[in-house]
């Protein structure tokens, strides 16, 4: 994951990277030996967990993607096991990096079809949450719909826009989108309302929270109304975006965004729970439990 604004390395970080060192790209070997088994029955009680959960819950296609990449259920699984299934699937790889890399640095692995996956895992007491994303997050979360040829398009799609972004000054823009996509997006399928996006796909609570509960809005997709928005990075989200395939994801990336960047920086900031009165509106939240504190 890039570092979405500015970030500082958390602790946790650099003491799982301790003596380890990675290349320019922020790539390093994955340090298979460094797995304790207390790490892989951590990964296995996370893994079955989610397992449980999501059907009914998740969008088909990442269940599909699950199971095409067999994906380990009570271990780390080896990235160079798995790259030889997803580079079959949808010529993507997973490289190994140290935890939060530079938004160029990310753009550049996205865009060549390379997808970031911190290497370690968080530890036993931080099953339920984590702020910095680890191996469970990044690995379990994102790879499986990398398996989806037109999400996998989508993301690399994403990462030459961003490439473009941060060199006309628009990035925060454009990681507005892959917050309210990527990272905690819904859709909508014949069988109702899923998730795909992967911040919500490796969270326990939050699988629950973003269909079941009456807090959140829930809203069409809108690639000017995202921009729009600011978002949540320390509670659940306040407001989901619903796509309705990931066709119309791809369709509505595709042009080139630098005319779409002036219009949207001259319109008015939404915060992360407004509702917009062009919005296509799902569900209008009723607020419970939202925190007075500053959305991003």
């Amino acid at each position: 994951m890039m570092e979405m604004n500015t970030f500082t390395v958390p602790d946790i970080t650099v003491l799982k990277n301790a003596g380890l060192s990675h290349s320019a790209d922020f790539t390093l070997p994955q340090p298979l030996e460094r797995y304790s088994d207390e790490d892989h029955r951590t990964w296995a009680t996370l893994y079955q967990r989610q397992c449980a959960l999501l059907p009914g819950r998740v969008c088909d296609e990442f269940l599909q993607g699950l199971e095409l990449l067999t994906i380990d259920a009570d271990r780390v699984p080896d990235f160079k096991r798995l790259n030889e299934k997803l580079a079959t699937a949808t010529g993507w790889q997973i490289v190994a990096v140290p935890g939060l890399i530079p938004d160029d640095v990310f753009f550049e692995h996205l865009a060549n079809r390379r997808f970031p996956v911190t290497w370690w895992l968080r530890e036993p007491h931080q099953l339920d949450y984590l702020q910095e994303p680890d191996v469970f997050h990044d690995l379990f979360g994102h790879v499986p719909l990398l398996a989806n040829p037109v999400f996998a398009d989508y993301l690399q799609a994403y990462g030459r826009g961003g490439m473009k972004a941060k060199g006309l000054g628009y990035l925060p823009l454009l990681a507005r989108l892959y917050w309210y996509t990527v990272e905690f997006g819904l859709i909508n399928t014949p069988q109702g309302m899923r998730i795909y996006g992967a911040g919500i796909v490796s969270s326990k609570s939050e699988s629950v929270y973003s269909l079941d509960s009456a807090s959140p809005n829930r809203v069409g997709f809108d690639l000017q109304r995202i921009m729009r928005t600011r978002y949540r990075i320390d509670t659940f989200q306040k407001t989901y975006f619903v796509i309705d395939s990931f066709q119309q994801l791809f369709d509505a990336t595709a042009p080139d965004f630098t005319p779409i960047y002036p219009q949207v920086e001259a319109a008015a900031v939404l915060g992360a729970g407004d509702i917009d009165a062009a919005d296509k509106v799902y569900t209008v939240g009723n607020r419970e439990g939202w925190l007075d504190t500053e959305d991003v």
